[in-house]
């Protein structure tokens, strides 16, 4: 049954996926939730993750520190990401559209339109990284051709979509598993490290905190579309379940890359990543570096695939908030084409020193997503409980309204009280400042965000939402799920 209340029959697992924002009906879920462990577990043992545990080596932090604010700050970004995984299952919706309940039929167009610039920017830095890969292990320096390359790759299997994305995750991490698996294992016998490099002397909060930052915000960078990957899960999927694997594999593909990233990094001062790889896999076995490059080329192009899939339906909730269209394949697609088309074009003409530019794009995300995610968060575990009209969520003007003041102005005062707390390259906050540039903005915004919504949803009335929530699950329809955390 689509969310208009119509009967469709099960699509085949083998054929291009027709859904996009519209709501999966329950004859169409299949699955079990350990399958989100090998898809995030994958979407981050990848190179960018290992280019982001150089950021704080970069600036002079040793290998301890590093790892010790890699292990927080992926633990930080990751729990949130979580959370919002296990929304999937219980409401079979796309985050974004779900987002509809707290910001509005076309007020959450403000959040999606920073969702795709911050995916498009990942897969700027994605394709970079994919096409120095090429480059290096062929030998053919033209990195236009190999973004095109990349992007028609990674294109299509975004257009086959969700399962055919499950599925060849799940592959990639045994690859992943024999090569850099035991690269690492390999490495950390071999390859000793000085032992400066394992001590906190000479520790400075600033190479700390970007490398936390960076850490915090890869880990959270995910949660605005965690959901669309569990959404397919039947509705009877535990809660706690889909929390820990999206929670394990995000946060073990993470931390693993970025504390490899970081142990390279001390072997080798200033080498770019990939040099930082082969050097390392060359000095365990004479030529083992091209091969583990090589080894490393799908994984990038799966997680642009994961992007583009993703973005595609933020973009298609832009439209549909302006001008409501009806979900099908070809919509999908051309959305898909569309993003693919945008960050190819981004990769062309992007110049600079990669890691520098990666690392303010970081910080950046991390701000403008965490008001987001409290909001997001609050609505769902403690105003609503779980409980959503699915139908009106997909109705102009209807019980959630066109622009969710509530949920806009908490997420606006958010930001604002963040200000002057940042820390980037281009400007840092006052109380930042006179803190000696300690960064604290991301509790800042969490804080701010949740109690200020928190106020705000007092006013709110549930009353009518959940007549027209159980007045639809009597009819057949969309299913309203309240939330139990003991599931």
């Amino acid at each position: 049954m689509t969310a208009d209340g119509s009967t469709t029959a099960p699509a085949p697992v083998r054929a291009i996926e027709s859904k996009s924002i519209d709501w999966v009906p329950i004859g169409e879920r299949r699955g079990r939730p350990r399958t989100l462990f090998p898809l995030w577990f994958m979407s981050n043992a990848q190179l960018t993750t290992l280019a982001t545990g150089m950021l704080g080596a970069a600036l002079g932090a040793s290998f301890l520190s590093s790892v010790i604010a890699i292990v927080l700050g992926m633990a930080v970004g990751t729990v949130f990401t979580a959370f919002h995984s296990a929304q999937g299952p219980q409401l079979g919706l796309p985050q974004m559209i779900q987002s509809r309940a707290q910001f509005g039929y076309r007020g959450v167009v403000l959040i999606c339109a920073v969702v795709v610039f911050s995916i498009v920017g990942f897969n700027i830095f994605n394709q970079m990284l994919a096409a120095d890969v090429v480059v290096m292990t062929t030998g053919i320096d033209a990195p236009d051709l190999w973004y095109v390359v990349i992007t028609a790759l990674a294109l299509l299997l975004a257009i086959w979509g969700y399962h055919w994305i499950h599925a060849t995750q799940k592959w990639l991490t045994a690859l992943f598993l024999v090569t850099f698996g035991v690269f690492t294992v390999a490495a950390a016998i071999v390859l000793p490290l000085d032992a400066a490099q394992l001590s906190l002397e000479g520790f400075a909060w600033g190479p700390f905190l970007v490398q936390f930052g960076g850490a915090a915000a890869y880990g959270l960078g995910w949660a605005p579309y965690v959901s669309d990957y569990s959404r397919y899960l039947p509705p009877q999927t535990s809660s706690r379940a889909a929390l820990v694997h999206t929670f394990g594999g995000v946060f073990l593909g993470g931390a693993w890359l970025m504390v490899l990233g970081a142990f390279v990094a001390a072997l080798y001062a200033g080498v770019s990543p990939l040099e930082g790889v082969r050097d390392a896999a060359d000095a365990v076995l004479p030529g083992s570096g091209f091969w583990l490059l090589i080894a490393g080329i799908p994984g990038l192009i799966s997680v642009i695939t994961v992007n583009i899939y993703a973005a595609a339906l933020e973009l298609v909730t832009i439209v549909d908030s302006f001008r409501p269209i009806t979900p099908s394949r070809r919509v999908r697609i051309l959305a898909c084409t569309v993003v693919g088309v945008a960050g190819l074009l981004g990769a062309v003409l992007s110049t600079g020193e990669f890691l520098d530019n990666f690392s303010s794009f970081l910080v950046v995300l991390l701000y403008v997503l965490v008001p987001w995610t409290s909001v997001n968060l609050v609505d769902y575990y403690f105003v609503r409980r779980g409980r959503y009209a699915v139908r009106e969520i997909f109705v102009p003007g209807g019980v959630y309204g066109n622009w969710g003041w509530r949920g806009l102005l908490a997420y606006g005062l958010g930001i604002l009280a963040m200000v002057p707390f940042v820390v980037t390259s281009f400007f840092t906050g006052p109380v930042a400042t006179a803190m000696g540039g300690i960064d604290v903005a991301l509790f800042v915004g969490l804080g701010v965000s949740a109690l200020v919504y928190l106020l705000l949803a007092r006013s709110l009335d549930l009353g009518e939402e959940r007549r027209l929530a159980e007045e639809d699950a009597h009819a057949g329809g969309p299913s309203s799920v309240a939330f139990d955390g003991s599931r």
